[in-house]
Formats: C-alpha cells, sequence, structure tokens
C-alpha cells in the first residue's frame, strides 16, 4: 500500500513539475532573447525532460507492475492508449525547441540578441493544448469509460 501511495504521489508531482515548466518555458520565450534568457529558458527545459522520465517511469510501473488497477484494466483502454500516445506527441513536439534552446544557449556575447522561430511558441502552445486535454482523459479512464 505504502509503495503504490509513494508513487502516486511522485508520478502526481512530477506532472504538476512537467506543466509547470512548459508554462513557465511558454511565458518566458519572446521572438529576441539573449543568451542568458536562452540558458534560463534551457534549464527549464532540461527540468521538463527530466521530470517527463519521471512521469513515464512511475506511470509504467504502476501500469505494469499492477499497482492499484490490474494491467488489462489500462492496456484493454482505448482512453489511456490516447493518453499515452498524446504524451508521446508532446515528447516528439519538445524536440524542435529544445534543440534550439541548447543550440543557442552558450556563447561569448551576454547582451547579444537571438531571434526565435515563430514555431517554437506555436509548439509550445500545442504542448500545452495537448497536456491540458490529459487530465480530462485521465478522468474518464478512471471511471472506466474506454473498457473494451
Amino acid at each position: 500500500m505504502t509503495i503504490e501511495i509513494i508513487t502516486r504521489y511522485v508520478h502526481f508531482i512530477s506532472i504538476f513539475i512537467v506543466v509547470s515548466a512548459v508554462v513557465a518555458e511558454h511565458l518566458l520565450v519572446k521572438s529576441k532573447m539573449t543568451k542568458a534568457e536562452l540558458q534560463r529558458v534551457a534549464t527549464l527545459d532540461t527540468l521538463y525532460g527530466v521530470f517527463s522520465i519521471v512521469v513515464v517511469a512511475t506511470g509504467l510501473y504502476m501500469w505494469l507492475g499492477n499497482i492499484g488497477k490490474p494491467a488489462e484494466f489500462y492496456t484493454n483502454n482505448h482512453i489511456f492508449l490516447t493518453k499515452v500516445g498524446l504524451f508521446v506527441i508532446v515528447g516528439l513536439l519538445s524536440i524542435y525547441p529544445t534543440v534550439f534552446f541548447l543550440k543557442n544557449r552558450k556563447g561569448d556575447d551576454e547582451n547579444e540578441l537571438v531571434e526565435l522561430p515563430k514555431a517554437i511558441k506555436m509548439v509550445l502552445r500545442l504542448e500545452l493544448l495537448i497536456l491540458f486535454t490529459m487530465p480530462l482523459l485521465a478522468t474518464l479512464m478512471a471511471k472506466g469509460v474506454g473498457l473494451s
């Protein structure tokens, strides 16, 4: 019982950190940014990446380790599989901004402005839109909607 509670808690808190990191990135990104600003956003992006891994690890543990409901409850639920697929899409979408931030964060001139592609802001918005649909899917799934 204790491991289930700890696992669910870590999963839940990690989700909050992932969403918070993407919201913060979205709020900090501007059309032109200094290297120092890019470094801050890259740090947030790293936080996002680390806690995304924690979300996946704890989620897999709950799913395949039969923590709470049996694995079949999740495996046979198309809502759950949609949620997992959307999380994968968010991860794939995050590659473009991550690569841009990592490539452009370092440099000698701290005052040098780097122009960000408009697509980065749109990708962050799309990630947020998808992330904000996931609690609805989780609620539906918990109520048994989507079971085959």
